[in-house]
């Protein structure tokens, strides 16, 4: 499911007094899913009473750097946008996370006030959460702060299909802190809803709100990812690269990482790209087939839910396990639904939204956080991790699977 939150939690109201992370009541205003109306002649409209903001934040980073966060906007004019040709060249923004020497800079923001609202729109409809609580989440990232010395390994991260590059940050946070830079990229007509400079805020309308997917179903957005990626590494490591803190880039030590669609389009992108080394799927369904060499001698994790990804419940992980030829793992984490890789596990158990069966999302953000870690640690770092070789008593939700 690509959904914010699971049918059986939109189904509970949230009530007039959030319970986040610090101990504020407010009175939610008017839905931020409803239309604001048209301005009408009459007295000045008066101020709204004071309340106290809600407060979220996301897990501090469990590395020992601090992090340092930078904004690219990209355009590959040599292809058009594969789903809306006539907006012109294929467009990617990428949030740029880095290993930093200090805190210094300003605090990074989570999204735009109009991201959120669209986010909840797409994805939470008929909730009362005000878009503001999404938008004001607090960061451990900084803009303008100065990086840290050396070249550190790169990984890429993707989204789901109609999430934004956002509902990754707290993963993103954590590797930079522990010294890799970050790539996280949002795919013009994907997301819920993300801001371009000059052209405004594109939704995921054009592709998500048609009766089938695009000719050559999801494995045509997939292999468009994979193109978009390489694009990226291409104005990350090339000559005269996009970003003006390009040296801290290791190119030889390259992964990559995605949730759901972007989880299949790291495997998609390690096909077609042979600088990607390494590569992690996380809770996403494999439309890109891969051949019988599967990816040479380079190692994947497979990492999704229980429910939905143990050996026989997808035929796709099933079919990809068998052609994977290089290191390989395959995990499932108990009790976790589709979001609770991501970010918004934790946005909706602050809200108060979560079911009882699901597991609780710090927890499956800190064994999200973990696992990766380890997996770029042991294969961009050459770092062996024990965390990898089997069960641990201290992690019971994971369970490795050799079918």
């Amino acid at each position: 499911m690509n959904t914010l939150l699971s049918p059986r939690l939109l189904a509970v109201p949230l009530t007039a007094c959030l319970t986040l992370t610090a101990a504020t009541c407010v009175t939610p205003a008017a839905s931020a899913t409803q239309p604001r109306p048209a301005a009408q002649p009459g007295p000045a409209a008066q101020p709204r009473p004071a309340t106290a903001a809600p407060h979220l934040e996301l897990p501090r980073p469990t590395g020992p750097d601090p992090v340092g966060r930078d904004i690219l906007y990209l355009i590959d004019k040599s292809r058009k946008d594969p789903w809306v040709p006539a907006s012109g060249p294929r467009r990617l923004m990428v949030s740029m996370y880095y290993p930093a020497r200090s805190a210094t800079g300003d605090p990074a923001p989570y999204m735009s006030f109009e991201e959120a609202k669209s986010l909840l729109q797409r994805k939470a409809p008929g909730t009362d959460l005000p878009a503001e609580i999404i938008s004001g989440i607090r960061t451990y990232s900084r803009t303008g702060a100065r990086p840290e010395n050396g070249r550190h390994p790169l990984v890429v991260l993707s989204p789901g299909l109609g999430l934004p590059r956002a509902s990754l940050t707290s993963l993103a946070e954590d590797l930079a802190s522990h010294g890799y830079v970050v790539a996280a990229i949002d795919h013009a007509y994907e997301s819920s809803g993300t801001t371009f400079p000059g052209v405004g805020l594109l939704t995921c309308a054009p592709l998500c709100d048609q009766p089938k997917p695009p000719e050559g179903g999801k494995a045509t957005i997939t292999r468009n990812r994979a193109k978009d990626v390489s694009f990226v590494l291409d104005r990350l490591t090339g000559r005269h690269p996009a970003w003006k803190r390009a040296e801290l880039i290791n190119p030889r030590r390259i992964g990559m990482a995605g949730h759901s669609l972007g989880g299949d389009a790291a495997s998609a992108t390690m096909l077609a790209d042979k600088r990607v080394k390494a590569g992690i799927n996380l809770d996403g369904t494999i439309n890109a087939t891969l051949p019988a060499a599967g990816l040479g001698d380079r190692p994947f994790l497979l990492m999704g839910s229980q429910n939905d990804h143990s050996p026989g419940k997808d035929h796709t992980w099933d079919g990809t396990w068998q052609v994977l030829r290089g290191w390989k793992r395959w995990l499932t984490v108990a009790h976790a639904e589709h979001s609770s890789f991501t970010d918004l596990a934790m946005v909706a158990s602050k809200a108060g939204m979560s079911s009882p069966d699901t597991i609780a999302a710090e927890r499956a953000t800190a064994l999200t956080r973990a696992y990766v870690a380890a997996f770029f640690d042991q294969h961009l770092k050459n770092s062996r991790q024990p965390l990898l070789d089997a069960p641990t008593p201290a992690n019971p939700e994971v369970t490795f699977h050799n079918p």
